[in-house]
């Protein structure tokens, strides 16, 4: 059994350990709840916004703006990979490598194969990752997705779209964790460009994909002035998303591991207990033999 003196040395630092979870996790909930309050303002805009643009996307012919109109043949892609740029989130970060990694090796593996698969990486955890294991990286931007601004997200989607519209790439894509609750995260691929071809769906609030509306002006200029404001707004989103996120993944992740350092401290407090009775008992049937053997001489 550990001595006394070795096992409230583990005691002291296992306590140590558990304020400055117990600090981390107040500090990440006052994050979330101002990550939480973004997100939820800027969703009704942003979905309105899709919404918009995806019933335009079916009333014009695709082939009229080069973001709409889709490649033959996808030789190049980009993966906006989106994680954090610290740790102590639980499995945030390990889930968003592991889904990218899945997706460059299964998804775009043909592509992989022949080199021509970049990545973009917003935060430290996912440009660390891939770097140190020879992925092609295009871009990298560190300490920003917690302070990210609309400004921020314009000039990376301004710099994508160009490179896109110049040939460069095919096929662009970002993969992030969507905020559902504290405690659930959600990770995402979405299609950025082209813009996906989908299906307006009937649901109330929604365009009707079967009423003709009219547009002043026209449609295809609507299109030109919308789809730039629609992928940066979709970005900074992702942004938000990916924040409240990781605060809500380290918050949970704090407070389980202040939750494991009491019980550690508990047990540690039993084991001390008994170390001590043990060195209590001992030293008293030392005192008594010793009595008792000055009493025989």
């Amino acid at each position: 059994m550990a001595n006394l003196r070795e096992i409230r040395s583990r005691i002291n630092g296992v306590r140590s350990t558990s304020k400055i979870t117990q600090a981390m996790k107040m500090v990440a909930a006052a994050k979330l709840r101002r990550a939480q309050d973004a997100i939820v303002s800027a969703r009704p805009y942003a979905y309105s916004l899709d919404g918009l643009v995806r019933h335009l996307l079916a009333r014009v012919d695709r082939n009229t703006l080069p973001v709409m109109t889709k490649r033959e043949e996808v030789e190049r892609v980009l993966l906006v990979v989106v994680t954090a740029d610290r740790g102590l989130c639980g499995a945030f970060n390990t889930n968003i490598i592991r889904h990218a990694t899945q997706r460059i090796h299964e998804t775009y593996a043909a592509q992989h194969e022949k080199g021509n698969v970049s990545l973009l990486c917003v935060g430290r955890r996912g440009y660390s990752h891939f770097s140190k294991r020879g992925y092609d990286i295009f871009g990298h931007h560190i300490g920003l997705i917690n302070s990210a601004t609309h400004a921020d997200a314009s000039v990376m989607m301004g710099d994508v779209l160009e490179r896109y519209l110049n040939g460069e790439f095919d096929h662009v894509e970002v993969i992030y964790n969507e905020f559902k609750s504290v405690i659930q995260q959600r990770i995402r691929e979405e299609q950025l460009l082209p813009l996906p071809e989908e299906k307006v769906e009937e649901t109330e609030g929604q365009y009707h994909q079967f009423v003709d509306y009219i547009y002043e002006p026209s449609e295809i200029e609507l299109m030109e002035y919308l789809i730039p404001k629609h992928l940066n707004f979709q970005l900074y989103r992702v942004f938000m998303e990916s924040n409240a996120a990781e605060q809500g993944a380290r918050m949970t992740a704090m407070d389980a591991a202040t939750t494991n350092a009491k019980e550690l401290i508990h047990d540690l407090q039993l084991s001390y207990n008994s170390a001590r009775q043990a060195s209590i008992t001992t030293e008293i049937l030392e005192i008594v033999s010793g009595a008792n053997a000055l009493k025989a001489e």
